[in-house]
């Protein structure tokens, strides 16, 4: 899907590691969450507390996903999926376009 209808969205802005990584949240009609964000360069954590399914849109990283100690460098685009209660890591090589899906 390239375009969402008849979403709300959220005009302030979620903003994470010191301006480097930042996200808006899109608020559907069924009650269903995303965020669309761009991350620059830099490697970063982020923990979750729902199971997320994260939609790399555009641009060069690679990721840790929990359980692994290894790095993985992925193709977008492209998603990989973080169980809820859990962190990923992540290291951006060139400006990352995303979209988050938030599960309960």
């Amino acid at each position: 899907m390239s375009k969402f209808e008849n979403v709300n969205v959220v005009k302030e802005a979620n903003i994470y590691h010191d301006g480097r990584v930042t996200s808006r949240t899109v608020e559907f009609s069924d009650g269903t969450i995303k965020s669309l964000g761009i991350m620059l360069e830099g490697t970063y954590t982020f923990n979750t507390a729902d199971r997320e399914v994260m939609e790399m849109i555009s641009g060069s990283f690679e990721v840790r996903l929990p359980g692994s100690d290894k790095f993985v460098s992925m193709q977008t685009p492209c998603s990989f999926e973080v169980e809820a209660n859990s962190a990923f890591d992540i290291k951006v090589q060139s400006v990352t376009d995303y979209c988050c899906s938030y599960f309960k």
